[in-house]
């Protein structure tokens, strides 16, 4: 993915970038909402199975009416993309930012949305405000404290609302598997999981606690998939209140790297060692990145449906998956728009486009989840 800085990335994701590919009066018209729904809503289908399905929404994105009939009606649960992260809430020292994520528990509750928070620490500097990242702690009792103070504050403003959250969020280096270089873990260590978690326990105790991370099944991701088993087996051993592991699949489609049934068979084997030690799965994030397949629109859906139902027959097959979440409902509201090349047609990695209509990997899903195994 293109490196750009997480203000450009706010600026992304807050303003301009979040309007649909299309003319502006388009998003707003009555007739965006004329769509032909083949069937019962997700939320349904899903909820038949015993899994709960929703999506990542903005704050920006309540004034889309369109939009939001598609959201309130496919949606049982809803994860705010930026609202809840330190760079919304606390982007300065001492100044708390609530608003945005205040107005998506309004939403929620007049809609009966159930609400996972993202996230309370997301433990890579890239994404921190920058005076965390100017913090130098003596010790890691120190570093400790500041995280406590956030932590409290955050997880106690939402409660008892929040019913699940995403307690940190890539606290690993992919690449080695090993924990990474931050202000937090540069002081505490490994133990910074472990305090968040405690912290949150406390101060949002009927949540679920769950740790997110973007780990995958290409071989690139073996040593990220290492650290994250050893972090799980860590914390249970050490009575960490951890309910649940977070994927967040965003996952490419990429002709030279295929899903072969062996690579299929290992993915599954490895979310089963997951839920053989008793937590849930909870996929995040989930969205098909067509960056790197060029053909028209109908074959390139055709291939991104195949393979995201390859993906989800793995997923629901494993009764410990509890939940699935997309990244957004329609394409042109994908942060995937703004990682295309000079010349390459608008991403498609959600089950509606950019005139709000539903596409082949909506009826996907649905066939996928009519599929699923009770649990």
């Amino acid at each position: 993915m293109s490196r750009i800085s997480r203000r450009n990335m706010l600026a992304l994701l807050g303003g301009t970038a979040l309007m649909p590919v299309l003319d502006a009066t388009a998003r707003f018209s009555p007739a965006s909402a004329n769509m032909d729904l083949p069937g019962p809503p997700l939320r349904s289908l899903a909820s038949e199975k015993g899994i709960l399905f929703g999506s990542e929404i903005n704050f920006d994105q309540l004034i889309d009416q369109s939009y939001i009939d598609i959201f309130t009606r496919e949606c049982a649960i809803m994860v705010p993309g930026n609202e809840l992260k330190m760079y919304t809430i606390e982007d300065e020292p001492g100044e708390w930012n609530f608003a945005p994520g205040d107005a998506l528990v309004d939403f929620s509750k007049k809609h009966d949305i159930g609400m996972r928070g993202h996230t309370l620490l997301w433990n890579y500097p890239r994404w921190l405000p920058d005076w965390v990242n100017a913090q130098e702690f003596n010790s890691a009792d120190e570093a400790a404290q500041f995280l406590t103070r956030y932590i409290s504050r955050v997880a106690s403003h939402f409660s008892p609302h929040i019913y699940s959250w995403d307690v940190i969020n890539e606290s690993f280096n992919d690449e080695t598997g090993e924990i990474r270089e931050s202000v937090f873990n540069n002081a505490m260590g490994w133990d910074v999981v472990d305090h968040c978690f405690h912290v949150a326990r406390e101060h949002a105790p009927q949540a679920q606690l769950v740790y997110n991370d973007y780990m995958s099944w290409e071989d690139k991701s073996a040593n990220h998939r290492d650290g994250v088993l050893r972090l799980m087996e860590r914390l249970l051993a050490r009575d960490v209140p951890i309910d649940g592991l977070g994927i967040q699949a965003h996952i490419m489609l990429d002709p030279e790297i295929p899903f072969t049934t062996q690579k299929q068979t290992a993915w599954s084997n490895w979310l089963k060692e997951i839920s053989d030690m008793g937590l849930d799965l909870l996929f995040t994030e989930f969205d098909v990145n067509d960056r790197l397949y060029e053909s028209d629109d109908a074959t390139r859906d055709a291939a991104m449906s195949a393979y995201a139902r390859d993906y989800m027959d793995i997923a629901f097959e494993n009764r410990n998956t509890k939940e699935f979440l997309l990244w957004g409902m329609a394409d042109h509201y994908s942060w995937l728009q703004a990682f295309r090349d000079p010349g390459q047609p608008p991403a498609r990695p959600l089950p509606y486009d950019a005139a709000y209509q539903p596409k082949l990997l909506r009826e996907t899903i649905a066939d996928a989840l009519r599929a699923a195994p009770v649990r």
